[in-house]
């Protein structure tokens, strides 16, 4: 019964799954609603007067790193990882020697989502008591750790931010291509390997790491890896040039006027207008309705 679908889109991103479904016979064939591609739609974070205590010690520890050096690891609201993960993730984390801040939450064996309707009550909030032994005082010079939440857009702002390892999620992802920041993809559940698929093979801003075979976690030379060609490498670089191109569309398609997705709605808005005027005039020309 819908009128139309909004998506945070646009169509410097995804401009070839657009035309497809505009036009491609076998979707008009389907009674489908219109498709409006009016994002990217990102929640800036408040001004410094809304952030929280370690809010600020973050962007204070940021403020003294250089220029795109920082690997932002953060897994989304609900995401988390095992116990042997997290181990593999730090000590990963711990070799690849990058700077990297990472927004953690006590692991569990349960479920990839086990925090989603947690996130900030974790009742153990003190990292130390769940990360590896030694794990902090070894990255002491090169690493902050923040427990459960941070202000993820506007880290992604900072410029000392040079890639992010991400849970793939759609929000996140938008807004880590809206700031122009590289992605290593990290996908735990739902729509996120899909997600992260389209990121690393058809746009080309992320890299995915693997598994060795005979292993269920990503094992710690392999993040190493990944952290250093993102951040250090030259494939760091290529994806770094492609994000600040898909940055660049996505701040062309909100142009007032000349920008897509600004397009987009103001032709719903006119159509919502245009179908106001027609109701207020048939009110006047029967009043008794």
């Amino acid at each position: 019964m819908a009128a139309g679908i909004f998506l945070n889109t646009w169509e410097g991103l995804e401009s070839g799954l657009l035309r497809v479904l505009r036009e491609e016979s076998f979707y008009r064939q389907v009674p489908a609603q219109q498709i409006h591609a009016i994002g990217p739609l990102v929640h800036e974070d408040g001004d410094a007067e809304g952030l929280r205590s370690t809010d600020i010690e973050c962007f204070a520890w940021l403020d003294r790193q250089p220029e795109e050096s920082v690997v932002l690891v953060s897994l989304g609201s609900g995401g988390t990882l095992t116990t042997e993960q997290q181990v593999e993730m730090a000590w990963g984390l711990e070799l690849s020697q990058q700077r990297f801040l990472w927004i953690v939450r006590k692991p569990t064996d349960a479920s990839a989502s086990a925090a989603f309707f947690n996130v900030g009550r974790d009742e153990e909030n003190d990292p130390t008591k769940y990360l590896p032994q030694g794990f902090q005082e070894k990255t002491r010079e090169v690493g902050m750790v923040v427990s459960s939440w941070a202000a993820q857009v506007a880290i992604l702002s900072h410029p000392s931010i040079g890639a992010f390892l991400s849970h793939c999620g759609w929000n996140s992802s938008v807004e880590s291509l809206a700031k122009g920041v590289p992605i290593i993809a990290w996908p735990l559940y739902a729509e996120q390997r899909t997600n992260a698929a389209m990121l690393v093979e058809d746009i080309g801003v992320a890299i995915r790491p693997s598994v060795e075979e005979g292993r269920k976690v990503v094992g710690r030379k392999e993040i190493e890896r990944v952290v250093r060609a993102v951040v250090s490498g030259e494939e760091g670089k290529r994806m770094r040039r492609r994000a600040r191109e898909i940055r660049d569309s996505s701040i062309e398609s909100l142009n007032q006027g000349s920008g897509s997705s600004h397009a987009s709605l103001a032709v719903v808005c006119e159509d919502w207008k245009t179908k106001s005027r027609g109701c207020e005039e048939e009110l006047s020309a029967d009043p008794a309705s």
